[in-house]
């Protein structure tokens, strides 16, 4: 029984997919954009400031931005020496063999599933207080997942935007892709009007003191706000729709994590030198910021942008999702339908349509308080793996070739990735890293009664 036999490094394998590419670098950097500016920049800003870091908060994001920075650069030497799709997944298959690969995957699928569901119900708790400021209230059952005790039971309207967005998503990749992007364009527009009209107001006073909660209090800032840059992941699993994957890729990956680091930065100073960093344990501090100078209209506007923001997300994750589902049932490792392609739109239709109803069911009916932590712990265990997975690579196959992406400072800079990520991992609680265990637990058990028996390679052998 060979649990770790490999993938070939097969490059050439691009050229035979059936997935349509018509993907650029700009479209990459959106879709990067797209997933991990979401609630990040609209709540945890605030209650971050208020209630761990103050006005240092700029340091924990540079921090966070450092740590994401490494397995970004990971990320972007093997899109651009394993330029196929399933991201990690495919990326580990290759090196590590197919047991890591297969536990890489199904890790990533927690990830996404857990993180479309999360974003749907967040998503309706704006809309829920965008329609009751309007005087439209929905029956109490009807506006939340499975909790009896405050009377309610199912979330109706994450359920119908979870299925809206994966109906989006099987149309195709450009199409989804067109309308992430006009989105996120007005949610760029709307950051820049609270950082145009703000800076008027800043009051240096409010930056002092600025680490009130000492170095303790940024660490732990830091940790909080790692998990508001996750999501740059998403665009290495397109890479199968990219037109130039060696070159495209990185530069969508570093790109849009780079852009969203410029961002965080710039509202986290304008928003703490505009309000008192005690004053803004908020669910909307930025809207609140604009409130809090007089100006109510700007203020609607951003709410608006906010419930934008969630639904790029929601299409991101959406497409990531659909694509490693695909990529692994190709390889057989989940049932080979899941790989079907339509032959109109070139999607994997079948993938799309599975992960959205699952999301669906989740965001509708299943409190997930209790499992946004695991959240957590899963990718950071996916990016050990992943910076673990570049010294077996330069081992293996040694130094990139000429227009390669190259991580520099191998293997410092992949080292201090994964004492960083283990050591974040080791600030989560014991119940998560319980759940964490089960459900690594429960992915073997699918490997070894259905992915080991079923898998591609096993034709090969």
């Amino acid at each position: 029984m060979d649990l770790f036999r490999k993938k070939p490094m097969n490059t050439a394998l691009h050229e035979k997919i059936t997935l349509k590419k018509e993907l650029k670098t700009f479209d990459l950097i959106l879709l990067g954009l797209g997933a991990i500016v979401g609630t990040g920049i609209f709540v945890i800003t605030g209650t971050a400031a208020a209630t761990t870091a103050g006005p240092a908060l700029i340091v924990s994001f540079i921090i966070a931005a450092f740590s994401c920075a490494l397995s970004a650069m990971c990320y972007a030497e093997f899109a651009s020496r394993v330029p196929v799709g399933g991201g990690a997944y495919s990326y580990i298959y290759t090196i590590f063999g197919e047991l890591l690969g297969w536990l890489v995957g199904w890790l990533l699928i927690c990830e996404y599933l857990l993180a479309n569901a999360s974003v749907a119900s967040g998503w309706s708790g704006y809309v829920h207080g965008f329609l009751d400021g309007m005087g439209l209230h929905f029956p109490q059952a009807l506006r939340a997942s499975y909790d009896p005790a405050n009377g309610t039971y199912v979330d109706v309207i994450a359920i119908a935007i979870t299925l809206i967005v994966t109906y989006i998503v099987v149309q195709g990749a450009k199409k989804a892709l067109r309308l992430n992007n006009l989105m996120v364009i007005i949610k760029f527009s709307l950051i820049a009007l609270f950082i145009v009209v703000g800076i008027f107001y800043v009051k240096p006073v409010n930056w002092t003191p600025f680490a009130p909660f000492g170095l303790k209090g940024i660490t732990s800032g830091a940790a909080i706000v790692f998990f508001a840059f996750l999501g740059f992941d998403a665009v290495s699993t397109a890479a199968e729709e990219v037109k130039n994957p060696q070159k495209d890729v990185p530069r969508g990956i570093i790109g849009s994590l780079g852009i969203a680091t410029v961002l965080y930065i710039g509202v986290t100073l304008i928003l703490t030198g505009i309000v008192p960093f005690t004053h803004l344990d908020v669910k909307d501090p930025v809207a609140f910021a604009m409130r809090f100078i007089g100006h109510d209209m700007i203020a609607g506007m951003i709410s608006v942008g906010a419930i934008l923001t969630l639904l790029t997300v929601l299409i991101s994750m959406t497409y990531g999702l659909a694509r490693l589902v695909y990529t692994i049932s190709r390889d057989g490792l989940l049932p080979i339908t899941l790989s079907e392609v339509n032959e109109k739109t070139k999607t994997p239709h079948k993938a799309t349509v599975v992960v959205g109803i699952i999301s669906a069911i989740l965001a509708g009916i299943i409190p997930l308080n209790q499992l946004a932590a695991l959240t957590n712990i899963v990718t950071l265990m996916v990016f050990v793996i992943i910076a673990a997975g570049i010294l077996q690579l330069r081992k293996d196959h040694g130094k990139p070739k000429s227009g390669e992406f190259k991580v520099p400072g191998v293997p410092f800079f992949p080292v201090v990735s994964i004492i960083v990520c283990f050591y974040l991992m080791f600030q989560l609680s014991l119940t998560v890293w319980i759940m964490f265990a089960v459900w690594l637990i429960l992915g073997l058990v699918v490997y070894s009664f259905y992915g080991y028996r079923h898998s591609r390679l096993n034709d090969e052998n």
